[in-house]
């Protein structure tokens, strides 16, 4: 079982469900962070962004050791990517051969008009996707 997670409430829920999942099933669950790189009009990586978002995986790990140390019935790993949220997941959940997906529904109205990583994922079609509100 793969979530998506972002430090968003929402992703923390989707990931709470994807632990409840996990449990019931005795499988594996796989938090995975992927942290968004921009770049600059001449194609250099901003140094602080990468710093930015090794600082913010670090915090998503420490909460989550937190959170998992009262559930030890869990088996968990945490996964960090760099790059596009989708290509991300999508590559994780390759590697790994995932029989599901959970994520958070998106909290960013220009996704209406673009469509958020839930809904590429949806439309991938290779996986069950679970979309927590």
């Amino acid at each position: 079982m793969l979530a998506g997670i972002d430090g968003s409430d929402s992703a923390w829920r989707a990931a709470a469900y994807a632990a409840g999942l996990a449990r019931r099933q005795d499988s594996l669950l796989v938090l995975a962070y992927v942290q968004q790189l921009f770049t600059t009009g001449w194609g250099q990586t901003g140094i602080p962004l990468v710093e930015t978002g090794k600082q913010i995986a670090e915090e998503l790990l420490a909460y989550i050791k937190e959170s998992t140390s009262r559930m030890e019935s869990i088996r968990w790993e945490f996964r960090t990517a760099q790059g596009d949220p989708y290509s991300g997941l999508v590559a994780i959940a390759d590697e790994l051969r995932v029989d599901a997906i959970a994520v958070g529904a998106s909290e960013h109205a220009g996704h209406r008009m673009f469509g958020s990583v839930a809904v590429r994922l949806v439309k991938t079609g290779r996986w069950p996707v679970t979309v927590v509100p």
